[in-house]
């Protein structure tokens, strides 16, 4: 099972406790994975695409609890409004489907006319245990992510402009948050691919086991990209030590064929001949053999006099 999958099942297990969270999720998932239609007597028919079963589940249940309505899953022949074999469920005007509606704040009346609202009515999100109801209510209607294994992407797929840059606004309602919007084909994306804020995202909408998997998946990688780094940069400094320790070796053998050599001071002969002798060895290895030990920055400056006086010739 995916990653999104399993979000998607532990969220269908949230039941809000607060009347106004159950509204608000409701209507989340109404806005964002239903079609509204009109019926041969021109009433609303209101048609629902749960993506599993178990979230199926969930809003038969939510639906009792608020509208005290029972909705099922369809059998219907007609498939128009199922999308990829989808689960259906239909709310039907003997269901009070029009009051619902108004109820959820997606149909409005302005000046005697029926509307739709296209975006998010800002009447049933006014706190913020509405404001997470809601987001959840989005998320299991439409929402999608990637494994954390694979990368990191948490995206609403919407119908409307308007719809997606006020689920923007909601978003950012809680601390720290950021999502952006792009258009994709007649669709607009209400996306996150920052770790921490999918991370947060998660804790909000109440995903609270995945949240703690896909932090875990956060610190696995992070340790496995520092230890990257930390290997890496050792090799590379074990590569920059042995090339200076090849160019060091071959200076001295230069020196020493040179009449230069008998010019050299003790102390930077005794050094020469211990690169020579040990060319493996770092410049604090080198420092412990002499007599008496020197620090590597006294082996360091006594071999830079020796590169020196060996370029010279």
């Amino acid at each position: 099972m995916s990653f999104a999958s399993e979000t998607k099942d532990e969220l269908a297990r949230v039941m809000p406790e607060k009347q106004c969270c159950k509204l608000a999720e409701l209507a989340g998932f109404i806005r964002s994975a239903g079609t509204i239609r009109l019926t041969d007597d021109d009433r609303f028919e209101i048609m629902l695409a749960p993506s599993r079963p178990s979230i199926a589940r969930h809003y038969i249940k939510l639906f009792k609890k608020y509208f005290h309505i029972d909705i099922g899953i369809d059998n219907k022949e007609d498939t128009r409004y199922r999308s990829g074999g989808a689960i259906t469920m239909t709310i039907t005007p003997d269901m009070r489907s029009e009051y619902i509606l108004r109820e959820t704040g997606i149909l409005i009346i302005k000046e005697g006319d029926n509307y739709f609202n296209e975006g998010v009515y800002q009447g049933i999100v006014r706190n913020k245990c509405c404001r997470r109801a809601y987001l959840r209510g989005v998320f299991l209607g439409t929402g999608a992510m990637s494994a954390p294994e694979k990368g990191y992407q948490l995206e609403f797929v919407l119908d409307s402009r308007e719809y997606a840059n006020d689920l923007r606004k909601l978003i950012h309602t809680f601390v720290d948050l950021d999502a952006k919007v792009y258009q994709r084909r007649s669709r607009f994306v209400v996306y996150m691919k920052n770790a921490q804020h999918i991370s947060d995202m998660l804790a909000i909408m109440g995903a609270h086991s995945q949240y703690l998997k896909l932090e875990e998946s956060r610190m696995r990688k992070e340790l496995i990209g520092k230890v990257t780094r930390v290997m890496n940069c050792d090799n590379a400094n074990s590569d920059r030590r042995v090339d200076a320790a090849q160019k060091q070796v071959a200076a001295i053998r230069k020196l020493e064929k040179s009449d230069k050599w008998a010019g050299l001071t003790e102390k930077l002969k005794e050094l020469a001949i211990m690169r020579r002798n040990n060319p493996d060895a770092s410049l604090t290895e080198l420092g412990e053999m002499m007599s008496p030990p020197l620090g590597k920055s006294g082996v360091n400056n006594r071999m830079q006099r020796i590169l020196e006086i060996a370029d010279s010739i």
